[in-house]
């Protein structure tokens, strides 16, 4: 069955989609995040198979999300977020703060963040970049862009 490609759609969410819309790609990310960064020990984690796994890697890899960096001369390789990577990671943040507030349940977070420049614990808000307002569903609104579909 051949998969559609949201790649060629005039929507970032669809284009987004397309880089990491698989469900073992998001926990990928996190993993190499958090520092496990060899092919084993994410295989470990996840319990996912080898080949879906190198699937997603090398799908990773492709879309600049990660780099390999070799570390033996057999060869095997690190992976590491790029710029583009870390940046996607921001996304998953988000997709934290649904679920620790959704899906957390009477246990709470299964995992809390200490931000670097203050060093509390917290979660992400997302704001305005112009004014630094909230910036949710409910304020905003939807218009075309310069590379809306015509």
């Amino acid at each position: 069955m051949q998969r559609t490609n949201f790649g060629d759609m005039a929507c970032s969410i669809a284009r987004t989609l397309d880089v990491m819309g698989e469900p073992w790609t998001p926990l990928v990310i996190r993993d190499v995040f958090v520092g496990m960064n060899r092919f084993e020990q994410i295989q470990q984690d996840l319990g996912i198979s080898r080949k879906v796994l190198t699937e997603r890697l090398n799908h990773l890899v492709e879309h600049g999300v990660l780099e390999r960096r070799p570390y033996d001369s057999r060869p095997r390789y690190e992976y590491h977020l790029t710029v583009r990577g870390t940046e996607l990671f921001d996304v998953l943040m988000v997709m934290v703060g649904w679920g620790d507030k959704w899906l957390a349940g009477k246990a709470g977070p299964p995992v809390l963040y200490r931000h670097h420049a203050c060093g509390e614990v917290s979660h992400v808000d997302l704001r305005c970049g112009h004014c630094g307002e909230p910036m949710h569903a409910k304020d905003i609104e939807v218009l075309a862009g310069p590379g809306a579909a015509a």
